[in-house]
């Protein structure tokens, strides 16, 4: 029983990640692909068809694949990436007018746009 409710746990975040994920894709405040991370994640643990699913979908699948397998990150999806992560600090400031949000909200862009630009681009084809 508590193996069937940890798998529905998983599915549910699957889910609900995939849905936040698609939603993303048509705000620009919201991200996609961690969210789809996330899911393909959860799907590992709960349901394998919905995993090759989302894994070889025909808009996302080519991402996730190309993150996986060999831990690229696109140019393009780089700098969507880091222009909605930077363009988050002035919309956080603005809808909280809070300082001190600031004092923990900037180290954490910028950790993850270091993150981000150090992640490589291309395939590189001698590893394959």
């Amino acid at each position: 029983m508590l193996k069937k409710t940890i798998k529905l746990l998983y599915l549910g975040l699957g889910v609900t990640c995939t849905a936040l994920g698609f939603i993303g894709a048509f705000l620009p405040v919201l991200p996609t692909t961690p969210f789809l991370l996330v899911a393909l994640w959860a799907f590992s643990k709960s349901s394998p068809r919905l995993q090759q699913w989302l894994y070889h979908h025909h808009r996302y699948g080519t991402t996730l694949q190309e993150w996986f397998e060999h831990g690229v990150i696109s140019v393009r999806v780089k700098i969507i990436a880091i222009t909605a992560i930077c363009l988050s600090i002035p919309t956080a400031y603005f809808i909280t007018e809070s300082k001190s949000l600031l004092l923990f909200h900037v180290p954490i862009v910028v950790l993850t746009v270091i993150y981000l630009y150090t992640r490589p681009s291309k395939i590189d084809a001698s590893n394959i």
